[in-house]
């Protein structure tokens, strides 16, 4: 029985260079039925939501600023590519999820789906 905190990894790519990075450094990428915007920062990949959590815009058309946060592209609301939490000072959350770089790729962990899928 898995415990109620455990997380479901999913394998994303084999290498950080085999992703289909845009020239912003940002990717798309659909992991058990969700979309997640993938962040190459300092040969670090990140996750978060697919959509900024002020307006809905798609993150993935933003940019990564000089101190290595994920900036909004309609509000430029900046976010922390650790955390998720709101730098430029609105108060939003912007959703994060743990990636770990493996010997065999590079894996994002997700919650298992609950009954509402949530």
């Amino acid at each position: 029985m898995m415990a109620q905190n455990a997380l479901v990894w999913h394998k994303i790519a084999e290498h950080i260079n085999l992703i289909n990075w845009q020239p912003n450094q940002l990717a798309l990428v659909e992991v058990a039925g969700k979309t997640i915007t993938l962040i190459q920062h300092k040969e670090q990949v990140f996750a978060c939501a697919h959509k900024c959590p002020h307006a809905g815009a798609v993150m993935a058309d933003g940019y990564i600023d000089a101190t290595g946060q994920i900036v909004c592209p309609l509000h430029r609301y900046r976010f922390s590519l650790q955390n998720g939490r709101n730098t430029s000072g609105e108060g939003y959350f912007l959703k994060t999820y743990p990636i770990e770089h493996r010997e065999d790729g590079i894996f994002l962990g997700l919650a298992p789906n609950s009954l509402f899928n949530w």
